[in-house]
């Protein structure tokens, strides 16, 4: 250690926190990220000025229903890994991240579609946190059956034929798996996917 400065604590790269009173939440601690965001929704400016919005939805384990309201808040556009830049609001929230509590600055996003709820950033940990990348402490949420499903179905069309796979998926739908359709006749036919 050096002189003058204090220790570190050690986190992993997955770990479980604690915010609002909501305990034991996933998070996935990115040093490759600026900052932190969470999970919100019904999220909404009122005429008085005020950010209203829920932590989670009614899909997540860690809804709890609860409006919470804020007077000093942020707006600031991020941009995406893929580019794609939105504006966001953000304000703090106090979260327990191992033996401390520290408040933090969370941008509000729907992320109902990664696999953590929370993403805690590099600005949120620097001088506080040392992060061991080989240490997770939480398992990787499951991942939904229909995209294993999309993801087998992908793999055998990109075998077959990888021009037209590319053709068909990459050039025609950009790629979005949110085009992939499966056939719904009880269980697939292996012979005869539909995406």
């Amino acid at each position: 250690m050096i002189k003058g400065h204090k220790r570190l604590d050690i986190i992993g790269s997955t770990e479980y926190v604690d915010v609002a009173h909501i305990k034991g939440i996933p998070a996935k601690i990115d040093t490759g990220a600026d900052s932190s965001s969470i999970w919100a929704s019904h999220i909404r400016v009122t005429k008085d000025g005020v950010l209203h919005f829920r932590l989670f939805d009614k899909s997540s384990p860690f809804y709890t229903g609860k409006s919470f309201k804020r007077k000093d808040f942020k707006a600031a556009i991020v941009r995406n890994a893929f580019g794609d830049e939105q504006i966001r609001y953000r304000t703090h929230l106090k979260l327990k991240l191992g033996d401390r509590v520290i408040n933090v600055l969370f941008y509000l996003s729907n992320r109902s579609n990664n696999s953590f709820p929370i993403l805690i950033g590099r600005r949120t940990i620097s001088r506080k946190f040392f992060v061991d990348a080989s240490d997770n402490k939480t398992k990787m949420p499951p991942r939904h059956p229909d995209s294993l499903r999309k993801t087998s179905i992908i793999e055998r069309r990109l075998k077959q034929d990888p021009y037209r796979f590319h053709q068909k998926y990459i050039k025609k739908n950009s790629g979005d798996p949110a085009k992939i359709k499966l056939k719904k006749k009880g269980k697939l036919n292996e012979a005869s996917h539909t995406v």
